[in-house]
C-alpha cells in the first residue's frame, strides 16, 4: 500500500509521516514540504518540495506518484506573522481572507482534480483533509475567526460535493473531513491558554485518533465531517 501525506513537514503531516512508517504493509510514502526538506533516512519516503496553492506543482507532484491507498491532506493555515484570527468586522484584509481560501481550501480541490488517475485501482481507497470543528456552520456560536471558519467551510462543501462526484466515478474511495481536536503544532500554539491539558493533543495522539476512524471507514461512508473521537459532526 501506497500513501500520499500532503504537508508532511507540519506538525499533524509529520505525525502521519512516523504513523505510515510504523506499518509495515506500506510500501512507499511520498509527501510534500514547502521550504525545507525533513530529514528522514527511510528509504520508503520520497520527499517533494510543493506550493500546494499552484496547480502546476499539484499536477507535477500526481504526475510522480502512482497506486495511492492513502491521500491525506494536512496543510492548513489560522494566522500569519502579520494577522491572527479576526475578533470582528474591522479586522478583515482581504487579502488574507483569499490567502486562508488558497491555503485552507484550494488545495484539496486541485488534489482531487490530478489524483484521480490513482484511484482507479480499484482497491479500497482514502481521501482526507485535514479540517476543523470550527468550519461547521451549524456549531458556530461565538462567531469571530472569520477566515479560518469560512475557508474550513468552503472546504468541507469541497469534500462534500467531491464525495458525491466520487461515488459515480470512483466507488472505491471514501472522502473524509477529519477534525484533529486541538492539537499542539505551530499553527495552535498561540490559542492554547484556555484549553485544559486533557483536551491538548500532541501531534502523534491526534493522528493516531483520526487513522482509528480511517479505520473504521468504508465507502458508503464517504462525504462526511469525522470528529477524532469518531463523531459525525454537523457541517
Amino acid at each position: 500500500m501506497n500513501a500520499l501525506i500532503i504537508g508532511g513537514s507540519g506538525g499533524i503531516g509529520q505525525a502521519f509521516v512516523e504513523h505510515f512508517l510504523e506499518q509495515s504493509n506500506i510500501e512507499q510514502i511520498h509527501a510534500t514540504y514547502h521550504q525545507r526538506l525533513p530529514e528522514h533516512s527511510d528509504p520508503r519516503i520520497q520527499w517533494h518540495q510543493v506550493d500546494v496553492t499552484r496547480e502546476a506543482d499539484i499536477e507535477n507532484l500526481c504526475a510522480q506518484v502512482d497506486g495511492i491507498d492513502f491521500c491525506i491532506n494536512a496543510v492548513g493555515m489560522l494566522h500569519d506573522d502579520v494577522h491572527g484570527p479576526e475578533k470582528s468586522t474591522r479586522q478583515i484584509d482581504a487579502d488574507y481572507f483569499f490567502k486562508s481560501m488558497a491555503v485552507n481550501a484550494l488545495p484539496t480541490l486541485l488534489l482531487a482534480k490530478h489524483m484521480v488517475p490513482h484511484f482507479k485501482h480499484k482497491r479500497p481507497a482514502i481521501f482526507a483533509t485535514v479540517s476543523a470543528r470550527v468550519g461547521s456552520i451549524e456549531e458556530n456560536y461565538l462567531g469571530g475567526w472569520y477566515s479560518y471558519r469560512a475557508s474550513k467551510a468552503a472546504l468541507n462543501m469541497l469534500l462534500k460535493t467531491l464525495s458525491i462526484e466520487w461515488k459515480r466515478s470512483l466507488p472505491n474511495v471514501t472522502v473524509a473531513a477529519l477534525h484533529p481536536g486541538t492539537t499542539n503544532t505551530r499553527l495552535s500554539s498561540p490559542f492554547h491558554k484556555n484549553v485544559p491539558s486533557d483536551q491538548l493533543f500532541e501531534p502523534a495522539q491526534s493522528v493516531s485518533y483520526m487513522m482509528q476512524v480511517i479505520g473504521h471507514l468504508a465507502p458508503q461512508h464517504s462525504g462526511k465531517f469525522w470528529s477524532f473521537d469518531g463523531e459525525v459532526l454537523p457541517w
